[in-house]
């Protein structure tokens, strides 16, 4: 059987979080899921935070458009780095999401064209790219 290569990593669409609850909190969740009203911890606290989030949604759009933010997933490859670069721009990269950083982007090309970077979530890229770009993180 021929081997199957995958032509782009898969990007995970979920962080694992870890939570601190007390213990009446905690027992309350999981009565609620023991009587049916949710299937586990996870799909309560999914819930839980979801509605809050829909409760603030006005003001987070209303933010977004005003702090110019890149919402969702934005994808920077060493071709959109490189065209920054020939152009002599800088980039101050915003997202709230998920930021991808390719995996052939070199440090010194990172260093370059990135000025700033704040993502709101979660950023892949390369451990050295990373590194590389420590201070200009937020």
């Amino acid at each position: 059987m021929p081997k199957v290569q995958e032509l782009r990593p898969r990007i995970a669409d979920s962080e694992k979080i870890t939570i601190n609850l007390g213990h009446v909190d905690l027992g309350q969740i999981d009565l609620l899921v023991q009587e049916g009203f949710y299937a586990n911890r996870t799909d309560f606290i999914r819930t839980a935070i979801r509605n809050q989030l829909s409760r603030h949604e006005d003001a987070m759009r209303k933010t977004v458009e005003r702090r110019e933010i890149e919402l969702g997933v934005r994808r920077y490859s060493r071709a959109d780095l490189q065209a920054a670069q020939a152009s002599g721009e800088r980039l101050a990269i915003q997202v709230l999401g998920l930021a991808v950083i390719a995996d052939d982007v070199s440090p010194e090309l990172a260093v370059e064209t990135i000025a700033s970077l704040e993502v709101l979530g979660a950023l892949q890229a390369p451990a050295a790219v990373k590194t590389a770009l420590r201070d200009r993180i937020r």
